[in-house]
Formats: structure tokens, C-alpha cells, sequence
């Protein structure tokens, strides 16, 4: 092939039947999304730190304020870093710094010293979901990208529950000086497993390749794919008809400024809203859904029962999301699911019997974590050009990460001044008024070409 020519991946890509190599991407994908559980651990080593007096509840809310700071500089500077040196190459290098980082946070002699970790940590992680969620939709056919997101965050969200397990078969076996320590070196150990499976296995995305006007590697990974997905299914795949015959253009590039200019500005604005809505309504639950019970009169062990209940919506949420994601309109579906949130929230909050409080609080989470799915792994990471996917998608979650360091002190005051309907109020506006920006200033990705719905640029502002 003439190294001056477009190889047209996007194309290419589309057309390419469901086979093992989709298979294998998602894989360690979601390997990687599964195994990354520094953060899904933080309340359970602060509880083995606790009990060996390593911390109170302020040295505990330092540890988890700077641990979310960390993410937020991870998505912002991760998403520069990821679109400058490819996406194979930032998701290896985000995996080694956070294994670095808590396996040397295992070996802590004091808690200012772990503290100083957790932050690595943090950004390693926040660099590290921006990468996956928004790079692998380069890699699958735009008919069921949607569907292949959201099954790699239904993998990655089983993560709470393992590390949950694992940390009560060995705290009764381990002391606690020990125990938080090795909670830290068990997922770096499986973590060092997926760098060596990523270093051997994951190929560098052919349409960041193309956009960056590397034709013959892209061409080369490509033709390397489609060999594979011959093999596979056994068939021949029909030939396209490239959109160059010649001398191709030259690659659109896109500047960081161009993030706050025209059509770009106005995704960066959806983008943000979609995962400010997603936090302040998904974190304000997790951690305050227990005190909430509370506050309406239900004792304390009553209190964890319902909020065990409550959570089994999570996985099922994210397992519905993956049937109907690709079915239901993007547009339709992120602004239903708001407004189904914030009139069942508000409904719930009215209520004493503990049965319809465990009852709506089961489809509620069950509808929040649809959402999440929705927001987190499809709709944001889809929206993007190629040529600044990861910065994009990083902006925006970063601005994400900002309102969940900012809502815990709004949820705090509205329990105290308000009561729980105060609360579910907050968290039925932010909603609606997501689900209108949405309708708005939306986009329609589903089944559309990432090529097409990176076609942002006009001609006078291509680089």
C-alpha cells in the first residue's frame, strides 16, 4: 500500500462481522477495568488503618478528598498524554505507575507517606478509565459499540463486590498491620498480569494511527485485524472502496484550545453536565444512602440490610444497560433515565414503610447505574474526534470529578436544614436540568461512524 494513502480504518473497522478478535479487545479491556480496584478499596483499608491508629475521620477525609483530587488531574493530564502517545502505549503506562504506585503505598512506614501514594494512585486511575473507556470505541464497529462499552463497565463494576469479598476471607486470617498492605499487593500483582497481557496482545488503535497520518502502521494493524476475523468466522470480507485513490488530505489535528471553541465547546458542556449528573446522583447514594436510613427513623442494623438491597440494583442496572444500550436512541435514553430518577428519588424520599423503601430504592439504584453505564462508558467517551478523544473525554471528567468533591458538602447541609426530601430534591434538579442539556445540546451517536461524529472542524479551523 502507498504510505501516502488513506487506509480508511473507520470503514474498514465497521464493516467487520462480530468475531474473536472483538472478543479478545474487550477482554482486556475489561480485565483491565476489573482489576484496577485501588480505589474500590480506600473504605476498607482506612478501616485496618483505623484500627492500628493510623488515622481518624480527618486524616481519613484528607486521604479520600486528595485521593479523588489525584483522579481529577489523572483524567485532565491523562487525556493530553493518551491522545499525544497513542492509546496502546497510555493504557501500558498508566498500568505501570499505578502498580508502582501501590505497591509502593504497600510498603508505607507512615500514613503522610501512603497519603502521598494514594494521589499516584488516584491519577494513574482517573488516566487509566479515560484510556480504556474512551479508547476502546475506536476499536469495535459503530453498530454495537454502545453495547460493547457497556459490557466492559458490567465487567469492571464487579471489582466492588471481589474486593469486598477478598478483604473478608482474609481479615480474619490477617492482622490488620499486615492486612491493608496486602490488600494493596494483590491488585498490583494482577495488574502487572495485564501489562504483560497488554505489552503482548493490545495493538494501537488503526484509526488514532490514521489520524495522526501514520498510514502504513494503521494499514498494517489493520490488515493484521481483518486476516484474524477471516480466519475466524471462515469468510472472505468484502472489499471497500477506499475514499482516496491518491494522494490523501492532510490529517485533521485539534489543538487544546479548540476544546472551548463552536460545536467542540458545546460537546465539551454535554459531556461535563452528563458526569456531573452522573456523580453528584450515583456517589451521593453510595456513601450517604446508610445515613439516610437513619435520618428516617430506621435503627442501624435495619439501616445495612436495606442498603445491601438497594445495591444488587448496581450490577443488574449495568446488565440491563447492555441489552438496550445500542436500541434505544442516545438522546432518549440519557434524558428518560434522568427524569425517571429524579420523580422516583423524589417519590422515595416521602416514604416510612421500610417495604417500599427497600423496594424503591432496589429500581432506583437499578436505574441510576443504567446511567452510569450510560454516561461513563458509552455516551461521553463516544462524542469525541478521534484526533482529541482522550483530551475531550478527559475535560469532561475531569469537571465530573470537581462536582463530586463539591456535593458531599451540599448533601451534608440539606440532610441537616432540609431532611431527606432537601436532598432528593438537589439530586432530582441537577437531573432534570442534565436531561434538558442533553435534549439540547445532544448529539445522536448511536450506530453512527466515530469518522462521522468526529466531523466537528469547519474548513477554516483545520490545522
Amino acid at each position: 500500500m502507498d504510505n501516502n494513502m488513506k487506509p480508511n480504518t473507520g470503514a474498514r473497522l465497521d464493516r467487520l462481522p462480530t468475531s474473536g478478535i472483538q472478543w479478545k479487545l474487550f477482554g482486556m479491556v475489561a480485565f483491565g477495568l476489573l482489576v484496577s480496584w485501588s480505589n474500590a478499596i480506600g473504605g476498607l483499608v482506612l478501616a485496618q488503618l483505623a484500627e492500628i491508629g493510623w488515622t481518624n475521620n480527618n486524616i481519613s477525609a484528607v486521604f479520600s478528598s486528595l485521593t479523588t483530587a489525584g483522579m481529577f488531574f489523572g483524567a485532565f493530564i491523562g487525556g493530553i498524554i493518551g491522545d499525544k502517545i497513542g492509546r496502546r502505549n497510555s493504557y501500558m503506562l498508566f498500568v505501570a505507575i499505578h502498580v508502582a504506585s501501590m505497591v509502593v503505598g504497600a510498603f508505607s512506614p507512615n500514613m503522610t507517606f501512603l497519603i502521598v501514594c494514594r494521589v499516584v494512585m488516584g491519577f494513574a486511575l482517573g488516566a487509566l478509565l479515560v484510556t480504556l473507556f474512551a479508547g476502546f470505541t475506536e476499536y469495535v464497529p459503530s453498530r454495537n459499540r454502545g453495547t460493547w462499552s457497556a459490557r466492559a463497565s458490567f465487567i469492571g463494576n464487579w471489582s466492588y463486590p471481589i474486593c469486598s469479598t477478598i478483604a473478608m476471607f482474609i481479615t480474619p486470617a490477617i492482622a490488620p498491620e499486615l492486612n491493608w498492605r496486602v490488600q494493596f499487593l494483590i491488585p498490583a500483582v494482577l495488574s502487572t498480569i495485564l501489562f504483560l497481557i497488554v505489552w503482548r496482545k493490545f495493538p494501537e488503535s488503526p484509526r488514532w494511527l490514521e489520524s495522526q497520518g501514520r498510514y502504513a502502521e494503521a494499514n498494517e494493524i489493520m490488515t493484521s485485524i481483518e486476516q484474524q476475523v477471516e480466519q475466524s468466522t471462515g469468510k472472505v470480507l468484502p472489499p471497500i472502496e477506499l475514499e482516496d485513490k491518491g494522494i490523501s488530505k492532510k490529517e485533521v489535528q485539534i489543538s487544546y484550545s479548540q476544546l472551548f471553541k463552536g460545536e467542540l465547546l458545546k460537546r465539551v458542556i454535554l459531556g461535563s453536565f452528563v458526569l456531573i449528573a452522573m456523580n453528584v446522583v450515583q456517589y451521593t447514594l453510595i456513601n450517604w444512602l446508610p445515613t439516610i436510613f437513619l435520618t428516617q427513623g430506621i435503627d442501624l442494623k435495619d439501616s445495612v440490610v436495606l442498603n445491601t438491597m438497594s445495591m444488587f440494583g448496581a450490577p443488574i442496572g449495568i446488565f440491563i444497560a447492555t441489552f438496550i444500550i445500542d436500541r434505544v436512541p442516545r438522546k432518549i435514553m440519557g434524558s428518560g433515565l434522568l427524569i425517571l430518577i429524579a420523580i422516583l428519588g423524589y417519590i422515595y424520599s416521602l416514604q416510612t414503610s421500610i417495604t417500599m423503601i427497600s423496594i424503591l430504592g432496589f429500581f432506583l439504584i437499578t436505574f441510576v447505574y443504567m446511567y452510569v453505564c450510560y454516561a461513563s462508558a458509552v455516551y461521553v467517551p463516544e462524542i469525541w474526534p478521534t484526533a482529541a478523544k482522550l483530551r475531550g473525554s478527559g475535560l469532561a471528567n475531569a469537571v465530573g470529578r470537581v462536582s463530586g468533591i463539591a456535593a458531599p458538602y451540599a448533601v451534608a447541609y440539606l440532610l441537616n436544614n432540609t431532611g431527606v426530601t432537601g436532598v432528593f430534591t438537589l439530586l432530582g434538579g441537577v437531573s432534570l436540568v442534565t436531561a434538558g442539556i442533553i435534549l439540547v445540546l445532544g448529539i445522536e451517536t448511536r450506530s453512527a461512524s466515530v469518522e462521522d461524529i468526529g466531523n466537528v472542524l469547519p474548513e477554516t479551523e483545520k490545522q
